[in-house]
């Protein structure tokens, strides 16, 4: 029985065989090279689904901010909804058909928005973190209060070295059990309100440097 071959054609002694992955490569270089391939198209819709699930977690303001079409905020909203496995995928198929519809400029204003969450909540994280060793140092660092004081004038002064006090005080003792055991103490209410009143100061001056940064910009 003879071997039929397929049909196709040699390229620098490599055989094509026609309707094959290189095949069409070839055919697309020959034409210029503008069509997309099926690999780029596929890799495309896919980002583009990723980014339509990214819309469950957007907050309201900037799913407004980003002025998308009605019709695709109405499925985000049933999607939010369906609880059903199998729903809540056929729902986020559907919201990624409604995406690849989207001009490119509301694809990039949904870009923009979700950059802008994504930098707000770094920004928040960062923002506690400085916030929870202020408050360890102000408790265990006499030098910390005066420091506090120097980088932050509108603090009550009072207020803080009264709290500085009372968390001295009510410091838990550790004992080796406790350590063992992998358990944190339990701190006292004068130890969280240092905390707050540290992270409430942070967060105004943070508010203060924006606002400053924007009128700058006015000018």
């Amino acid at each position: 029985m003879s071997r039929k071959f397929k049909k196709g054609y040699f390229v620098q002694g490599q055989f094509v065989a026609e309707g094959s992955e290189l095949d069409l490569e070839l055919k697309r270089e020959l034409k210029g090279g503008d069509e997309p391939s099926r690999t780029d198209l596929k890799k495309e819709s896919d980002e583009l689904q990723k980014l339509g699930e990214s819309l469950l977690d957007l907050r309201p303001d900037l799913m407004a901010k980003a002025d998308l079409p009605e019709k695709l905020i109405d499925a985000v909203a049933d999607a939010k909804r369906i609880t059903n496995f199998e729903g809540k995928r056929r729902q986020m198929q559907f919201i990624g058909k409604l995406m690849r519809k989207l001009d490119d400029d509301v694809i990039e204003s949904i870009k923009a928005a979700l950059l802008e969450q994504n930098q707000g909540s770094a920004q928040e994280t960062l923002q506690l973190h400085l916030a929870e060793q202020w408050r360890d140092r102000l408790i265990s660092d006499d030098d910390a209060c005066g420091e506090w004081l120097k980088n932050f004038p509108d603090t009550d002064s009072q207020q803080l070295r009264a709290l500085i006090r009372q968390a001295r005080k009510d410091a838990p003792a550790i004992s080796a059990a406790s350590v063992s055991q992998g358990l944190a103490p339990r701190q006292s209410r004068a130890y969280r309100e240092i905390f707050q009143l540290v992270r409430a100061e942070l967060s105004r001056a943070s508010q203060d440097n924006s606002s400053g940064q924007t009128n700058g910009q006015d000018h």
